[in-house]
């Protein structure tokens, strides 16, 4: 999950900061509740990606956001971003083993 730190957090918490980025962590800053920055590791997925399609990716991976909205954070459509997540290897359907006997019970 995003870690979430206040400006006031940051002089304190600079290690844990980079910490979370070297674990290939975003961070959300905020200032007085609201949103300020999002910190970003500096990967080679966002050198091959760009900036939104990796954000995009990352939250999706860490269920932070859904496969819908990633894709529009993405600036991608639907059927893109699917494209986009096998490319990489990344399944863009993520059932827990009991979510998967549920489902399957369903068609029985």
């Amino acid at each position: 999950m995003m870690d979430t730190f206040t400006v006031r957090d940051l002089r304190e918490h600079t290690g844990d900061l980079i910490h979370d980025a070297e674990a290939g962590k975003l961070s959300l800053i905020t200032k007085h509740g609201r949103p300020v920055f999002l910190a970003v590791p500096f990967t080679q997925d966002l050198l091959e990606l760009g900036l939104r399609p990796a954000i995009a990716i990352k939250l999706y991976q860490e269920e932070t956001l859904t496969l819908e909205k990633a894709a529009k954070l993405a600036g991608m459509s639907l059927e893109g971003f699917i494209e986009k997540l096998g490319r990489l290897g990344i399944p863009a359907v993520n059932y827990s083993a009991d979510d998967l006997d549920k489902e399957l019970k369903d068609f029985e």
